[in-house]
C-alpha cells in the first residue's frame, strides 16, 4: 500500500513484517526500521527494488564512510550486487559509479555474480594440498556439475576455493556456509552435500 505525493513519488509505504504491519515514511519524514531487515517484505512502490535500497540508503542516512555498510546490507538483500541496485545507489548517494565497483572489487566479501543458497569453500591450502585437497576440489566439480567460481543451474550451490581455512589438522576441508567438514573423501561428498537444500 503506498502514498504517494503531488508528482506521483511514493511518499510512505506498508511493510509486512513477522511480527505485524510497520508504516514506513520515505522522503524526509522519521523512518521505522523493522529489527531485522530478512523479515520484510516490501510491498508497493513505482519500483520495489528502488524502494528496499532506499530503506536501507535511509538507514545509513548523514553517516560519513556508510558506504560500505550500505553495500553489505544490499548484498544481504540479493545475496550479490546486482549492476542496476549499484547504478541506484551510485544515483542517491552522489558517489560515482567507478567508485563504487572499485570498491566492490576490492573487497573479496562483495559479490558481482548471482550465489547459491549454499555456499561452499573448498580449502587449497598447503595441508589440504599434500592431504587430496585438489581430488577433494575435483570431485566438488563433478558432484555440482560447476568449476569453481560458478554457481550451479538451479542456485543450490556456489562453490569456491580458499588458501586456508585454519582446520589443518582436519585437511582436507571444506566448509559449507560455514560449517566445517573435515577429513575428506571423494566416497563421503554426496553425503554431505545431500544435507544442504
Amino acid at each position: 500500500l503506498v502514498k504517494k505525493d503531488a508528482v506521483g513519488r511514493p511518499e510512505s509505504l506498508l511493510i509486512i513484517s513477522v511480527s505485524g504491519l510497520v508504516r514506513y515514511q520515505l522522503g524526509k519524514g522519521v523512518m521505522y526500521m523493522a529489527s531485522q531487515a530478512t523479515n520484510i517484505a516490501v510491498v508497493g512502490g513505482t519500483d520495489a527494488d528502488h524502494a528496499k535500497i532506499d530503506i536501507i540508503l535511509k538507514k545509513y542516512e548523514g553517516q560519513k564512510g556508510s558506504l560500505i555498510p550500505i553495500l553489505q546490507d544490499t548484498q544481504d538483500l540479493y545475496n550479490y550486487l546486482p549492476r542496476k541496485a549499484l547504478e541506484y545507489i551510485a544515483e542517491q548517494t552522489g558517489n560515482p559509479i567507478s567508485a563504487i565497483y572499485g570498491v566492490v572489487t576490492f573487497y573479496s566479501q562483495f559479490h558481482l555474480n548471482p550465489r547459491g543458497r549454499n555456499i561452499v569453500r573448498v580449502c587449497q591450502g598447503t595441508a589440504c594440498h599434500v592431504r587430496g585437497g585438489k581430488t577433494i576440489l575435483e570431485t566438488m566439480e563433478k558432484a555440482l556439475g560447476v568449476k569453481a567460481g560458478h554457481t550451479t543451474d538451479d542456485a543450490r550451490f556456489t562453490l569456491e576455493t580458499i588458501a586456508c581455512l585454519g582446520a589443518c589438522g582436519m585437511a582436507p576441508v571444506m566448509q559449507i556456509n560455514g560449517e566445517t567438514h573435515g577429513r575428506l573423501t571423494p566416497e563421503i561428498i554426496p553425503e554431505i552435500l545431500a544435507k544442504y537444500k
